[in-house]
């Protein structure tokens, strides 16, 4: 994200020199921004779709199409975004970049979800449970290093940096959520 902004502050100085042409990008972004908020949020491009259904097709392998459900993808609404930023419990930071496009993966039982679970724990064994380490705690060189290091899911661009339990699962009664 602050990459994202310094580019964008970066290529806006660059730009204001010719005024008499000059339109500040967010201005720009400003059209696409008024659709989301009315409700007319865009589809994710063909490229997110078809990495999403890698991702899929590499976590359900061996499952039935009747065994599990796919909710998504779609892109988080702008007003979600906002909400997260401004609104949410007080906080000083957050982090939108894993939010801007969402799906959900609903298997029907306990033991094909364990499977789903055992199969990440197997192929991706350093994400399991740590906590990942941005650029605000590591620097932006170890950072870029170590995600450039960091395994894919076989067959796509996709990098796995986090899995853990959902957080609200506070007792052994809750159903299993990941």
């Amino acid at each position: 994200e602050i990459l994202s902004l310094v580019m964008r502050v970066y290529c806006e100085d660059q730009l204001i020199d010719n005024l008499h042409r000059y339109v500040p990008s967010a201005i720009q972004d400003a059209t696409k921004c008024k659709e989301d908020l009315q409700g007319e949020t865009p589809t994710p491009s063909t490229y997110r779709k078809s990495s999403f259904e890698k991702l899929i097709t590499f976590l359900v392998g061996e499952l039935k199409e009747n065994d599990y459900v796919i909710q998504g993808p779609a892109l988080k609404p702008l007003q979600s975004l906002f909400n997260k930023m401004f609104i949410r419990r007080g906080q000083t930071c957050v982090s939108v970049i894993g939010d801007m496009t969402r799906a959900t993966l609903l298997v029907k039982d306990e033991e094909d979800l364990r499977g789903v679970v055992t199969k990440i724990e197997d192929a991706f064994p350093d994400i399991n449970g740590g906590k990942f380490q941005g650029p605000n705690k590591i620097g932006m060189v170890k950072f870029l290093e170590e995600v450039a290091e960091m395994k894919k899911v076989p067959g796509s661009e996709i990098i796995l940096y986090r899995f853990k339990a959902n957080s609200s699962q506070n007792d052994a009664d809750s159903p299993l959520l990941y």
